[in-house]
């Protein structure tokens, strides 16, 4: 395969997907091969190369997790140990909660936290601690390691963690423990550091399918642990080849024991229906693609969209980039299955819906929300739809400009008694997810992409985990 190959494959996919500019890496056969096509934005054009940097978003979660396994192995921190251990002032309205989570429900997305909390804290070095502040207001969406729940929150929370042992900001952790001595000189937090260096803005597509660039860069600095990093392809393709050793920096210094390193990549809890992946391990999505187990991250910003995939028994990683929504999600996951095919011969299938079903239609048509979203499932009779909206008042209440909405997808549901169903069109195609029921059988949730989503609150005086609440005290 050479490399004019997949340039002129990511030129025609990013074409299609109206993507201005992207980048893709590859480790493959012991060597690096890249393709960037496009510009860093419509406004001021300069030609996208491998060191361009991206707003990564939730890939920084790897990051997070990873910094934190480094005090784990030096024996500054115990994943089983509560949190309350290294962070005393953590509060939330569920005291038996607060006091439950440890830092491996942070890490797997098992504690009951959700998804997101507004609140924009500063730049300061105080961010983080103000945000933890305001957890006290948070409600629970489950009980604590009942199951995951994909939370930005819980990945701010453990940011704070790596600042209480280390007595450095967060970011600055992560540059000591793991960018520094991995070479990764082309990944950052601050904008300033950004600024002087070639970087890709995101975009959105307006009325006519223009894209158009977006004025919001990248989230507040309380949300840096969750999805903050900004990076190159080709730093992120160094940070997957440290994942596919064995936990020594290019130079042969040790940054993690092997075991360690590996454990990050073990089944720590399973997922339904999801296609983020079978399991979790340690900031890793775990998933088995035709008979081949793959580890992996994604993530997204205002319209910048990341993805990277490790195949550690084929000693393979794909890193894809690019800047445009609503395309980047499936120009993301177009370039990561063709590489997978064409390099490996591994084909990622969805599965198949059934046809439409009247009576099991109605049992999940209606609203379910968030914290931050509503999700409305409706049907006209011969096919479901679902519509995900960002809540008018988020965005009201935003200082900074929110990424648009989506129109609504096509959905139906999959075989089996498990309730699934799959995304069969639109910039969310193949995203998996199922509905949840309660002892009668009713339906009370729903889940898409790892995120939990609570229908009709229940009846007064029935206490119902997953209900959203009627109001947060997150500011």
């Amino acid at each position: 395969m050479s490399q004019d190959t997949l340039s002129e494959f990511v030129a025609a996919t990013a074409a299609e997907f109206g993507i201005p500019g992207a980048a893709v890496g590859l480790w493959v056969d012991g060597r690096e091969v890249f393709a960037c096509h496009g510009v860093t934005s419509v406004d001021h054009p300069l030609p996208v190369d491998q060191d361009t940097l991206y707003v990564l978003g939730s890939v920084t979660k790897t990051c997070t997790a990873t910094a934190l396994m480094r005090l784990v192995a030096e024996g500054r921190v115990e994943l089983d140990a509560p949190v309350r251990r290294y962070v005393p002032e953590f509060a939330l309205p569920d005291e038996q909660a607060a006091a439950q989570i440890t830092v491996l429900n942070l890490l797997n997305h098992t504690a009951g936290l959700d998804w997101r909390m507004i609140l924009d804290t500063g730049e300061g070095d105080d961010a983080l601690a103000g945000y933890v502040a305001g957890m006290a207001g948070l409600e629970q969406i489950a009980p604590v390691g009942a199951r995951a729940s994909y939370s930005q929150v819980g990945y701010n929370l453990a940011g704070r963690i790596l600042e209480k042992v280390t007595g450095l900001p967060y970011e600055q952790a992560v540059a000591t423990l793991l960018l520094k001595p991995l070479g990764m000189s082309n990944s950052v937090f601050a904008p300033a550091e950004a600024m002087t260096r070639r970087f890709a803005v995101g975009h959105n597509l307006d009325e006519d399918g223009t894209p158009v660039t977006v004025r919001q860069w990248k989230d507040t600095r309380a949300n840096n642990p969750g999805g903050g990093i900004v990076s190159s392809v080709a730093d992120q393709l160094r940070w997957a080849r440290f994942h596919l050793g064995d936990g020594r920096a290019e130079g042969g210094d040790r940054v993690l024991p092997a075991e360690v390193l590996h454990r990050m990549t073990e089944p720590t809890v399973a997922l339904q229906a999801s296609t983020l992946g079978d399991a979790i391990g340690i900031g890793w999505f775990l998933r088995d693609v035709d008979g081949v187990r793959t580890v992996g991250h994604g993530g997204s910003a205002n319209g910048q969209f990341a993805e990277l995939l490790i195949v550690p028994e084929r000693n393979f990683a794909v890193v894809v980039m690019s800047n445009a929504g609503p395309g980047g999600v499936p120009f993301n996951q177009t370039v990561v299955r063709w590489a997978l095919r064409t390099f490996l011969g591994v084909v990622d299938r969805d599965p198949e819906p059934l046809p439409y079903d009247e009576a099991r239609a109605r049992e999940v048509v209606g609203g379910y929300e968030n914290d931050a979203m509503t999700f409305t499932i409706g049907t006209d009779g011969a096919g479901l739809t679902l519509e995900v909206l960002i809540k008018p008042e988020i965005r009201a209440a935003a200082d900074t400009e929110l990424p648009s909405d989506y129109p609504p997808f096509a959905i139906g549901l999959l075989p089996g008694d498990a309730d699934e169903y799959i995304v069969t069109d639109g910039a969310l195609q193949g995203q998996r997810g199922f509905f949840t029921r309660d002892a009668d059988g009713a339906v009370v949730g729903a889940d898409l992409a790892g995120r939990l989503l609570a229908g009709p609150p229940p009846p007064p005086g029935e206490v119902r985990y997953g209900a959203a609440p009627a109001a947060r005290g997150n500011g």
